[in-house]
């Protein structure tokens, strides 16, 4: 299909004598995914077209039948995607035909959506990038295992930011978007899991744009999560609705009218971010959903411990509008082995909450509590195979206990962050109740449990290494490194020699 250019003048006549029936491109949005780009286009009708692909230069052609494009392309920022630009020019004096310059081959998926509550008729185009097959590369040879070591893995715990790129969730207070501020802090819970010894955390997205929900518990399941926590900021029409709530899967009818109203709302974003009843992948996506709607009782019964673990730390942080875990059919939780919660963490549409929820300081707060609820469950109940679980199992091993005095400022969850040691341990080893703190207190900071006859090798630190680079180049964790230098804290200076523990 060739590419057809116009003039001024004819561009010009085609929108005065273009029908008062034809359809209107009025605006282009683009957004960018690790897999593809979207490419979205409002329009204020229904819309006829047809999409093809031409090589030498790469390009993706869209032909809209009756159709008239108003849109400035000029004005999309195009910087991260997969487009180098957009033109468009008029076919047969009613038609229009948009070219996009592609800077490499793509896998072009389109769908029409029509309107709802937020948006209007859409042209959704996901350009996939393109798999080339990958280069040669040498093999790699392991020349050794250590059986003890295979039964010390991470516990996994996935994290989904709700919403996202085309679908902003709920707007709140001064037009405060639920994609931002959940996002903000799923990557709090993220950074507090990785400085955790014994867990890793998952991210489903990571920047602003859409995962289905289908995608995001295949997502999970690569990963052999764990346990999958979605975080969401609820709305509600009366503004006096506020507090977090905790949620788990029901196989039946929903535990209030809040959650059902809540479980439709969220299973429909689907539609909002272009999937849908669409299917955008083969058949095998059918197979995927019977799956997983299979039986999940005894993840669900999982799922309804660790929310009220998570309960039970995050009332020390934020009010809780039920104090106890909520069921409805969320799609998003219909794993068949992940235990899975959402988190609604308070409503965007009450001042208080909405407040809250755009500080950097009471998302961090936030963020201590979900991790202090999920690792004292894990604590108690431990993946067998886990670092955590061999730990219980072996209480003999000797531990690098380190003494500290509370100054001011200091609080529990930033003491844990600091150690690499959870807000669960702290408290056990220092037999506390609560989280709080005294200045001129003495804690003990629990160590990482070292093996008997522990062998070290030595590592002279050098111009721009990190402790948590080192630590990924010995396959180690930095808390263990931390032990055995009894570091407070991962400053390190160049030339400073550090002991790297070894089985």
């Amino acid at each position: 299909m060739a590419f057809r250019s116009f003039s001024a003048l004819s561009l010009l006549c085609f929108f005065c004598l273009t029908s008062a029936q034809a359809a209107v491109v009025e605006n282009a949005r683009t957004w960018r995914s690790p897999e593809y780009t979207r490419l979205v286009f409002d329009l204020n009708s229904t819309i006829e077209y047809t999409i093809s692909t031409l090589a030498n230069p790469d390009r993706v052609v869209i032909d809209l039948l009756d159709t008239q494009v108003v849109a400035d392309f000029t004005n999309l920022d195009l910087s991260n995607t997969s487009i180098a630009s957009i033109n468009s020019s008029v076919l047969n004096k009613q038609d229009m035909q948009v070219v996009l310059q592609m800077r490499s081959k793509v896998d072009p998926r389109s769908f029409a959506l029509g309107e709802n509550e937020q948006y209007g008729n859409r042209l959704v185009i996901d350009l996939y990038d393109s798999k080339e097959e990958p280069k040669s590369a040498a093999p790699v040879v392991i020349t050794s295992v250590n059986d003890i070591d295979l039964a010390k893995r991470d516990i996994v715990v996935a994290i989904s930011a709700g919403h996202g790129g085309d679908d902003p969730g709920a707007i709140g207070i001064s037009r405060l978007q639920e994609k931002h501020v959940v996002l903000a802090i799923a990557k709090e819970v993220q950074s507090r899991i990785n400085s955790t010894p014994g867990y890793k955390a998952v991210m489903i997205r990571d920047g602003d744009y859409y995962v289905g929900l289908r995608t995001q518990i295949e997502i999970a399941h690569k990963h052999n999560a764990d346990l999958f926590i979605a975080i969401h900021a609820d709305a509600a029409e009366r503004a006096s609705a506020n507090g977090a709530t905790i949620y788990a899967l029901s196989h039946n009818g929903a535990t209030s009218e809040q959650a059902s109203r809540l479980a439709q709302m969220e299973n429909s974003t689907d539609l909002i971010g272009g999937v849908g009843s669409v299917s955008l992948v083969d058949k095998d996506e059918v197979l995927a959903s019977v799956l997983l709607d299979m039986s999940m009782t005894a993840s669900v019964a999982t799922s309804l411990e660790i929310g009220n673990s998570l309960i039970a730390s995050l009332g020390q942080t934020t009010k809780m509008r039920r104090t106890t875990v909520e069921q409805a059919a969320f799609v998003v939780l219909k794993s068949a082995d992940i235990p899975s919660l959402l988190i609604e963490s308070g409503y965007i549409t009450n001042d208080a909450d909405a407040k809250n929820l755009d500080s950097p300081r009471w998302r961090q707060k936030f963020a201590d509590a979900v991790v202090e609820g999920i690792t004292h469950w894990f604590y108690q109940r431990p993946p067998r195979g886990s670092l955590i679980a061999w730990q219980q199992a072996n209480p003999q091993q000797p531990r690098l206990d380190v003494s500290y005095t509370v100054k001011r400022g200091d609080s529990l969850s930033e003491l844990a962050d600091q150690f690499g040691v959870t807000m669960t341990s702290l408290k056990f080893a220092n037999e506390m109740d609560t989280s709080s703190i005294q200045v001129g207190q003495i804690l003990t900071i629990p160590g990482t449990t070292l093996e008997i006859a522990a062998v070290f090798t030595e590592h002279t630190i050098t111009r721009g290494e990190t402790l948590s680079q080192i630590a990924l180049t010995y396959s180690v964790t930095m808390a263990s490194i931390r032990a055995s230098n009894q570091l407070k804290s991962d400053t390190i200076r160049i030339g400073q020699v550090l002991k790297i523990p070894t089985s």
